[in-house]
């Protein structure tokens, strides 16, 4: 690995995140010029925004031949947007809050897709017919939560944005300028995914591991950037539940639009390595999983739940480190990860799930005038 590799790599994240924080700001503005509502604008072109680099890393490793990274680059995006960014996010802001929404509609359905995603792989390859159905799904999608977000004025994404670019900012600039931006934005993101897989596929090439570890660890926390920034800014602010849309909304992007339209323009399709069939996919799935009791347990993510993403997080990157290397300590640790350790994250995740659920029900019986009386749920709740 050369200098020249660390000053590409370098190059290409700032160009793949100014490019991205330029795009969306033209196309917002040039939205919003047009009479789109905020929530439109939010659900579509910034959604669209932040998956921007992902989808230019990835189309551009299958153009190089160099498609593991493609597929890497949106598996290890999906498990650092829930695992670090979430993480990183509860840590920074307390506790994170979660809008119904997300629980009860979006985290099934990245989980539905994740699930899709592999089914579609099991044959070792994603090609344009399973390329097309990804992308017919984000569309129905698309006009199924535009709809519903033009029906439910109070939905809340990034609407104080889109608002403020419909007043101020768009006085201060012309639709030249923001043409501008959208195409500046585009540019840089050609450059910086050209400049990104290069520096990769060096990286890649001088440690001796394959182009997938690669993709899943430096260009996929590289690529999250956006959203890491973002997220991150949001719960800083205090506006927790635009941080936890925005991880959560990210990923579906990157399953149905990024993996779609680069299987739709790979000449053979995007291989799946069978390392990805039975480790990174099903870490990918269980990480979209393990937001379901978490969310559930008062619609919130506690810093202490942070941590234990984060935790996650650092163990899944030593297990990609030992098996890149074939460490002696390999099989041990994985061993230890399934044997020890999953057990107990899913008696702990049952336990809050549970503890959840009757705190509920307890709270339910007590208003309800033809249930028990109030004397007994009150025992049952300090049982």
């Amino acid at each position: 690995m050369t200098p020249l590799t660390v000053v590409l790599f370098a190059v290409g994240v700032v160009a793949l995140v100014g490019g991205a924080e330029a795009l969306v700001r033209g196309a917002a503005r040039l939205a919003a010029r047009t009479g789109m509502s905020p929530i439109v604008i939010g659900l579509t072109v910034v959604a669209f925004g932040t998956s921007a680099p992902e989808l230019a890393v990835s189309v551009g490793a299958t153009f190089a031949d160099e498609a593991d990274i493609a597929l890497g680059n949106v598996v290890g995006s999906n498990i650092a947007n829930v695992l670090l960014v979430l993480g990183l996010s509860a840590l920074v802001g307390g506790s994170l809050a979660v809008a119904q929404r997300i629980v009860r509609i979006d985290v099934p359905i990245v989980i539905g897709v994740s699930v899709l995603v592999l089914v579609l792989g099991l044959n070792g390859t994603i090609g344009r017919g399973e390329g097309l159905v990804l992308l017919a799904l984000l569309a129905a999608y698309l006009v199924w939560t535009v709809l519903g977000a033009i029906r439910d004025s109070s939905t809340s994404i990034v609407v104080e944005y889109a608002e403020a670019l419909r007043h101020e900012k768009l006085r201060a600039t012309s639709p030249f300028t923001d043409v501008g931006f959208v195409l500046g934005g585009l540019a840089l993101l050609v450059v910086g995914s050209q400049a990104l897989v290069v520096a990769a596929t060096d990286i890649a090439e001088s440690l001796g591991v394959s182009q997938l570890v690669i993709g899943l660890t430096v260009v996929a926390v590289g690529t999250s950037l956006p959203e890491i920034a973002t997220s991150i800014l949001a719960a800083a602010r205090g506006e927790r539940d635009i941080a936890v849309g925005n991880a959560i909304g990210s990923n579906l992007f990157n399953l149905l639009a990024v993996l779609g339209v680069t299987a739709m323009v790979a000449p053979s399709g995007i291989p799946i390595p069978d390392g990805a069939l039975t480790i990174d996919l099903p870490v990918m799935i269980a990480a979209s999983v393990a937001c379901l009791p978490l969310f559930f347990t008062g619609y919130a993510l506690d810093r202490w739940e942070g941590a234990v993403f984060l935790a996650f997080y650092g163990a899944y990157l030593a297990w990609l480190v030992l098996d890149a290397t074939d460490h002696p300590l390999r099989t041990g640790y994985g061993a230890a990860m399934i044997g020890f350790v999953v057990p107990l994250t899913l008696i702990t995740f049952a336990v809050l799930f549970g503890r959840e659920w009757r705190r509920r029900s307890v709270r339910r019986a007590a208003d309800d005038p033809v249930g028990e009386p109030a004397g007994d749920a009150s025992v049952d709740e300090r049982a």
